[in-house]
Formats: structure tokens, sequence, C-alpha cells
């Protein structure tokens, strides 16, 4: 056998982290990523994560992301994400993360599409690189565990409803590797790559999602895709750059060829993106307009510096003109399907975080609520792990591997494009194409 682990994690965004952090000491445990660590969509994440703001909120808590979801949503994940979401925050803050304040101290909150009164806990407009940076920063002081960049997983390495591990390909060397373990935890993330206008990284086409359906492991709703509403429109291609909700929630508005404003901007995401598409058709332009001039200045200097500056470089003075905006593809809702502690259908497999379908989202994730259930699902899967541990037999893993046929990786390239096919066809199925 070439390596053998206790646990393999896919992904290092804060599902794939947090996952590790809540796995035994004593546990060998390999964590991948496909490109580099930041090049996650975690890293991207801009508006904030949502937290119960008191038993008070609970009700109205679940009744927005049910309305987001369109009441597809499972309800028991629902109710176990928001009661969980102060104790995810308390952990974060143990971390170090920086979450925005109010002047007494106590933490800020902001108002997104979709919520009924302010309940998102941020830093700037860049929170997914603060939790994410957090995260890697506390994993890489463990010892027993081994963050290798630059490594794709091809495919599982599974017989009879069990996982053994993987096979994975090294990107610049070119090796292909059986890697070996008792227990896979896939946080692979989304499916942006496999489309054209997307803000997800480039590198995120579904691979885990795509060899699952290949490998009979049950998947669920492959047809939900969230588009958001609000990407900055460029000519230039390439990743969207994402505008996000906070400034709606912080007041901005939208605004048709005339500059009128022609909808409410804080509906659910998937309402507001019907609205552009429409506002679009009727004026026959490429985008609509967002002007976030109705924001207190300091207040937009302040929350957020990222989307100015990016703003600025591509010509766009945010304080006295307003900016094109389009939809674009932005998060994943279906995917692998898990329960609530991470469990998919094969034996020793695991899926946290958008590679994952749970239920929490529904058929439309309310904004922010990405962080924290990826967060607190990935923390218990690690924890269901390491309270039902068994190493699997390694004479039956040697045999499963024996059995099989290298040829099929010999070209990893050709074998990547069939699984964005594999997904691709799946999603069309779901839809009826």
């Amino acid at each position: 056998m070439e390596k053998v682990y206790d646990v393999i994690i896919v992904g290092a965004g804060v599902a794939g982290l947090n996952a590790a952090l809540h796995l035994p000491r004593d546990k060998k445990i390999l964590l991948i990523c496909k490109g580099k660590p930041e090049k996650s969509d975690s890293y991207l994440a801009q508006g904030g994560i949502c937290r119960l703001q008191g038993e008070e909120d609970y009700e109205s808590y679940f009744a927005d992301t049910m309305r987001a979801g369109h009441s597809e949503n499972n309800p028991a994940a629902v109710e176990c994400m928001i009661k969980s979401s102060p104790e995810v925050i308390d952990g974060l803050l143990e971390l170090g993360v920086d979450f925005a304040r109010n002047a007494d101290g106590t933490l800020a909150a902001t108002r997104e599409g979709g919520h009924s009164r302010n309940r998102i806990c941020f830093h700037k407009d860049c929170t997914g690189k603060e939790i994410t940076t957090r995260l890697m920063q506390s994993v890489e002081k463990l010892k027993n565990v081994e963050i290798a960049p630059e490594v794709t997983m091809l495919d599982i390495i599974s017989d009879n409803g069990e996982c053994f591990g993987i096979v994975a390909l090294e990107n610049a060397s070119g090796k292909v590797l059986k890697i070996f373990s008792s227990y896979t935890v896939l946080a692979c993330g989304g499916i942006g790559g496999i489309y054209e206008h997307s803000t997800n990284f480039r590198l995120l086409t579904g691979d885990g999602v795509a060899i699952a359906i290949k490998r009979g492991v049950a998947v669920d709703n492959v047809n939900y895709v969230q588009i958001h509403p609000t990407t900055l429109y460029s000519e230039k291609g390439g990743r969207s750059f994402l505008i996000s909700e906070s400034v709606r929630g912080e007041g901005a508005v939208l605004l048709d060829k005339n500059f009128k404003r022609f909808t409410d901007e804080l509906q659910p995401r998937d309402v507001v993106t019907a609205e552009i598409t429409k506002q679009m058709k009727k004026d026959g332009t490429k985008h609509v307009w967002l002007d976030m001039r109705t924001i207190d200045e300091a207040e937009v200097r302040e929350h957020f510096p990222g989307i100015v500056e990016h703003c600025a470089s591509e010509g766009y003075d945010v304080f006295k003109e307003c900016i094109p905006v389009v939809p674009a593809q932005h998060y994943f809702m279906g995917g692998i399907r898990s329960d609530l502690d991470g469990k998919t259908t094969m034996n020793r497999l695991y899926a946290v975080g958008e590679t994952c379908c749970n239920g929490v989202h529904g058929a439309n994730r309310l904004a922010s609520n990405s962080l924290l259930e990826s967060l607190l699902f990935a923390e218990r899967a690690g924890k269901d792990i390491g309270g039902n541990f068994k190493a699997f037999d390694k004479l039956g893993a040697e045999y499963v591997a024996n059995k099989l046929d290298m040829q099929e990786y010999s070209d990893p390239e050709k074998l990547l494009e069939s699984l964005k096919e594999i997904l691709k066809k799946a999603i069309k199925e779901a839809d009826g194409v």
C-alpha cells in the first residue's frame, strides 16, 4: 500500500479545515486541495455568517430560511443549524476571528436579502477570508495533520458500499497515487467551474459530486444552482467579482437603464435575480445599475473596502457613480446526500460543505447561511468520526486496490473532463432537459 491515513479530507475551505480541527489529535490526517489553499470559495465569501440573535429571533430566522428555500429545506437541518449558530460564532471568536463590533463592544450585525432583521456577523467585506485564515492557522499547528496542496482527487477507492480512500494526482509531478484511509471526508466545494459566468474559482468543478454519481453514492437536487443577483459586469471574462448582498442590506438600490429603481432589493436572491433578468430584457441591456451612494461614505469605506478597491481597478468610483451589475452562478444547493453528521450512503465516506446536500438550504440558499452550515456540519462530521472510529481492514483495502484498473487514470486531464460531463448531464436530466 502506498500511503495510509486514518482520515483523508478533500478540500481546504472552511468545511475541510473545521472537520480537521474536530477530529481526534491521535489520528493521522491528510488534507488535500486541488490548488493552493486560498483557492477555495470560502476565501471569497464577503457578506458574513448568520447568528441567532436570541430566542425571540428563532421563529423569524427559521421562517426566513424556509421561505428562501421555497420550503424544500430539511426542517431538522435548519433547526440544528440555527440553534447551533451562537456556539459556532463563539468557537470562531476563540480562534481569534475579528468580527465587527458596536461601540459598546457587542458583535455588530448587518442584514442581507431575505432576512427579516439584522443577524449577520461580518469582518469588513472579506468575512470568508478572515475565518478561513484563522482556521488554517489553527490547523497548521496540528502535528497530526498533513496539508498537501496541488493534489487533485481523481476517484474514490470503494467496493461493496465501502470507501477505502482515494486515487489522487500530484499536479506538479503528474504522479497518480492510491491513498488509503479508514474514513474519507469530501469537502471539495462547489461547481462554478463548469459555468461560463461564475463567482467561483475556475478549478471548482464539482469533482466530488461527479465521482459520487459515478460510484453509486446518492446525490440530491443537482439542479438546485443559485445565481447571485449582483456581480460586477465586465468585458474581461474570467471569474465574476461578487458585489456582496450586504451592500443592498445597508441601503444600496438597483436601477434600470434610466436610473429608476425597479425592485425591492431585499427579497431572496432568486427573486432579485429574476427581477434583474426581466429588467435587462425589457431595457435591452447587458446589465443593470447598482447605486451605493445611498449609503454613508464612511460606512462604505469601513464595511466594503475590497469592493471599493476592485471597482476602482475597473474604472468605477462608487462614491460618484453607479456600477454595472449582472447575475452569475454563485452557489450549489444540491450535492452528495448526507445526514446531519455528514454521513453519505457509502460506509466510511462523509461529505460536508457545498459538496454535500443535507437539505438545510432547500431550493435556494438564504444569504450568509453557507459559512455557518459548512462550519457546523463539518464539526459534527469530525466529532462523529472520532466518536465512532473503527480502523478499516488493511487486507481488504489491499484486495480492493489490486482490483483497480490504473489504466483508467493514465490521462488525468481527460478523466477530469469526463467528470464535468457526468455532472452536466446529471443537471440537465434533473432539469428535464
